[in-house]
């Protein structure tokens, strides 16, 4: 009975462990008409993110984990420049006022290992942020009309996405 006792606990507290870290920073994607977005969604969790937790002026993973990661099924354009149909890695250098938004063609690397492979820069675009209404508990990219959008704390960014 003490042995079932003591297994039923492990695999409470393993279950357990397994369902914190799922909840940290989750995977998730966003679809826009032929372009898909996967990337890990951290959490605001009470702390200052933009000009703290990501420090302006500095590339950022744009996300958390791996990579994220922008596919696009047809040729388009990102931010009002030309891409091919393929995937991307996605950067991003946030500011008080704009972004730095960067697609890279290298996709086999972890998520902060950025400057060993800027050399696979394909394209870099600039666009404004602004402030939230409301504060956004955790980090979010969705596709509204022809935008990309990203929302984390109390900032947003829209990169123009149009793919054929």
């Amino acid at each position: 009975m003490k042995i079932l006792a003591f297994a039923s606990a492990v695999l409470m507290l393993a279950t357990s462990a397994s369902g914190q870290q799922q909840k940290a920073s989750p995977k998730d994607s966003a679809m826009g008409t032929n372009v898909k977005v996967v990337y890990s969604k951290p959490s605001k969790n009470g702390r200052l993110i933009f000009g703290g937790l990501v420090p302006y002026g500095q590339v950022w993973r744009t996300g958390a984990n791996e990579a994220t990661e922008i596919t696009f099924d047809k040729d388009g354009s990102f931010g009002g420049k030309p891409v091919k149909a393929g995937t991307y890695t996605l950067w991003t250098i946030p500011g008080e006022k704009e972004w730095s938004v960067i697609l890279n063609s290298d996709t086999k690397f972890w998520g902060t290992q950025y400057d060993k492979h800027k050399d696979k820069d394909v394209l870099k675009v600039e666009v404004p942020s602004k402030a939230t209404g409301d504060e956004v508990e955790k980090f979010t990219i969705r596709f509204a009309g022809k935008n990309m959008i990203m929302e984390w704390d109390k900032t947003q960014v829209a990169v123009p996405v149009v793919v054929k």
